[in-house]
């Protein structure tokens, strides 16, 4: 990639997420499905869930809220440092991360106080940071005219 900067767009979703953790090999609440964004990851030792902060009862085990930030559109297999490149500079600011990819595209959740923060050093780094239900507005042909 000449510069991850040049081509990504971070969408900032506004709903507050949390990353839950179950017990090995436990089932998948109702209460957990019902968000813009809903993974699972499983291992001999934990399930942890991310799903919508709404729902969660309080005696769960949960850090959060976090604010969801996906790359828009797809990513190719094959491309390299698009993390590091997203990473670097919230590293550099002390915005902790929590990261995880689905099949399309990278997700960054931060805390949701550091929000603004994080796209802003974004942005200052030359990454493009909009909400994930605005319009996008294409440049016009011969520049931004």
């Amino acid at each position: 990639m000449t510069g991850p900067e040049e081509s990504l767009t971070l969408l900032e979703h506004p709903e507050p997420l949390v990353v839950v953790r179950l017990g090995p090999g436990a089932d998948i609440p109702d209460w957990a499905t019902s968000a813009t964004l809903f993974s699972v990851t499983a291992t001999a030792t934990e399930t942890s869930l991310v799903c919508g902060a709404r729902g969660v009862p309080r005696k769960a085990r949960q850090q959060g809220p976090f604010t969801a930030f996906a790359v828009e559109g797809t990513l190719d297999f094959a491309l390299t440092g698009v993390l590091a490149g997203l990473l670097a500079p919230l590293a550099e600011e002390q915005v902790s991360v929590f990261a995880l990819s689905t099949f399309d595209t990278d997700w960054l959740l931060v805390p949701a106080d550091q929000a603004p923060r994080a796209a802003e050093t974004w942005r200052r780094s030359g990454y493009a940071v909009r909400g994930a239900h605005e319009q996008h507005e294409p440049t016009p042909p011969g520049g931004a005219g």
